[in-house]
């Protein structure tokens, strides 16, 4: 759809969703919490009251990531910038409201501005925005869940393209599942100058980690719980979100942070054509957030076909942001 009523900036968006579950989403959220070892996937903590929850979360004092590094960015805006490259298609993974990759456009002056993310309404808005300030750049609200697939055909042009993934968002996917996204982005990446902009968090005081996902607050609990809310309007569940106590804590096995939601008492759950019985105790894996050290994730970009890899990052090195090209 482009958006070019009378008086209005045009922008376009392609929505692969519909604003519809597909079935594939309701089968797979219903096969994850029916598991012996229930799940759901993190993704699915973002509808617009989750959308909301994280902005607040990220205020947070003990989320250090997003004031992290934004502080790296600033600190090191004019060496990115150089190695990003300038005037290229910038695409945001995972965009959300946009205001990271806008921080961005000053720098980056890029030729076309490609936002991925599963909502829309919030997308739109900032497009809306944006095309409004910037009337000679492209702008392209791509509306599609890329977790599994990265799929970019027909949408950009010939110019170079600079992904853009911050926050670390990285960490929720699995190491071989991480390669596997990254050498997806890779194999855009033929035009000479592209590359992978990418936010990396590092492994730090396990204290440390363990707070910014259990806040004292109670905002991340909400977060969590909410995922609860939200599947039951794709999948036709009937979870009751007070019946679960949100669990955040740090694996040292996996170096990761696991959140849980964890049954205050045995009860049994409808899933549409079966249910699924909670013994008490029993907790659904909502999330996983892998922890690198710098040499842990260069190897991972390697293996995903990266060879040229530049570095940044905080005073205190726990948070990294890398630059990587084919």
């Amino acid at each position: 759809m482009n958006h070019a009523e009378a008086g209005k900036p045009a922008f376009r968006i392609i929505d692969r969703l519909a604003g519809h579950a597909s079935p594939d989403s309701a089968a797979e959220i219903i096969a994850g919490v029916a598991a012996p070892a229930a799940s759901i996937e993190p993704k699915y903590f973002y509808d617009a009251l989750g959308c909301r929850l994280f902005q607040a979360i990220c205020e947070l004092p003990e989320y250090y990531v997003t004031r992290t590094e934004a502080a790296v960015f600033e600190a090191h805006r004019t060496a990115i910038a150089k190695a990003a490259g300038t005037q290229h298609q910038l695409v945001d993974l995972g965009a959300g409201d946009c205001q990271k990759a806008a921080c961005w456009f000053p720098a980056l002056d890029p030729c076309r501005y490609i936002a991925v993310d599963v909502a829309r309404g919030i997308v739109e808005s900032a497009l809306a925005e944006f095309a409004a300030e910037m009337p000679g750049t492209d702008f392209i609200g791509l509306i599609d869940d890329f977790s599994s697939t990265l799929n970019l055909e027909g949408i950009f042009g010939p110019e170079p393209v600079t992904f853009f993934y911050p926050g670390s968002s990285i960490g929720n996917f699995t190491p071989a599942e991480a390669v596997h996204f990254m050498e997806q982005t890779r194999r855009y990446c033929a035009t000479a100058g592209s590359g992978l902009l990418i936010g990396v968090d590092l492994v730090k005081d396990h204290e440390v980690l363990r707070r910014a996902y259990d806040d004292a607050t109670g905002v991340t609990a909400a977060f969590n719980k909410n995922v609860l809310n939200h599947v039951n309007k794709l999948a036709g569940t009937n979870f009751d979100a007070g019946m679960f106590d949100h669990i955040g804590l740090f694996n040292p096995d996996h170096s990761r942070i696991e959140m849980h939601l964890e049954a205050r008492e045995a009860h049994t759950v409808s899933l549409g054509a079966t249910t699924r019985a909670f013994a008490k105790g029993e907790r659904i894996h909502t999330e996983n957030s892998y922890k690198y050290t710098p040499d842990a994730f260069r190897a991972l970009l390697s293996r995903a076909g990266f060879g040229k890899v530049e570095h940044w990052t905080d005073e205190k090195g726990w948070f990294g942001v890398f630059f990587a090209s084919p």
